[in-house]
């Protein structure tokens, strides 16, 4: 497995220009892209990126859920259309990162009026998946509290359509969903792409990995015994450290779980 962080970790301190560049500096070798605006959707600007980023390979990429990615399942087919338009510009995107996996929320369950109706959702992934496809990138749905993946037993019923969808599990979200970790790791298995890690202290408060009591020895056993071969990547909030040099620790402190757990 490869060990890296997030560039969503460094949001609003440092912008995916400069961000990638300090992961390069740490010698950090794999990242999460997380492309946050209209402007950053545009290949030319992934170009860029690219040229910058040096040897750190762009594991994965990941969008503002909201702007697009809901519009993806709408009824309304200009809606659609336009929605689609912008994945097409965030894998052309990732293509030109080298990003073979899109970490994905999908549909927000943001109103009221929403109705989960996952065979539809599943046929609608399924498009978005092969549309993926073209840009030689994976569809990897998240475990996402507020979204489609809000509970163990989505991603099943969603691969009943879409066989060659990805898994993407995200620690904090699955404590927040109230639901157990290992419930969605044994439910992605073999699939699971990329994990996003952070710890927890005992009070609940969200901190860097190495600072509160996750047990992470556990979690580099189970993904061991899986067979994963994916990338194990920090995603904090910025507001969880106070220095950046704080976050390369905790980069360092889970490469050396990772080499005892091999």
């Amino acid at each position: 497995m490869k060990i890296g962080i997030s560039t969503a970790s460094l949001f609003l301190r440092l912008n995916n220009e400069d961000a990638l560049p300090l992961l390069r500096k740490w010698h950090v070798p794999c990242a999460e892209v997380f492309l946050t605006s209209f402007s950053e959707y545009d290949p030319r600007f992934a170009s860029a990126l690219a040229a910058a980023k040096g040897d750190v390979n762009v594991h994965s990429v990941h969008v503002l859920n909201t702007q697009f990615e809901p519009q993806l399942y709408a009824e309304h087919p200009r809606v659609r259309e336009d929605a689609f338009g912008w994945l097409k510009k965030a894998m052309k995107s990732a293509q030109n990162l080298g990003a073979r996996n899109y970490t994905f929320h999908g549909i927000a369950r943001i109103k009221r009026t929403f109705r989960e109706d996952l065979p539809r959702s599943a046929a609608r992934t399924a498009e978005i998946y092969a549309k993926c496809r073209e840009y030689g990138v994976r569809l990897c749905y998240e475990n996402v509290e507020w979204a489609l993946y809000n509970r163990p037993g989505v991603f099943t019923e969603l691969k009943k359509r879409c066989p060659g969808l990805g898994g993407v599990l995200d620690i904090k979200q699955a404590r927040i969903s109230g639901y157990d970790w290992r419930d969605y790791l044994s439910e992605m298995g073999e699939d699971l792409a990329t994990v996003h890690v952070s710890d927890v202290d005992a009070s609940g408060k969200m901190r860097l990995p190495g600072r509160g009591v996750f047990p992470f020895d556990e979690l580099f056993s189970r993904l061991r015994d899986i067979g994963f071969y994916g990338a194990v990547l920090i995603e904090n909030y910025s507001r969880d450290y106070s220095d950046p040099e704080e976050l390369r620790t905790s980069y360092e402190y889970l490469c050396e779980l990772s080499e005892r757990a091999r």
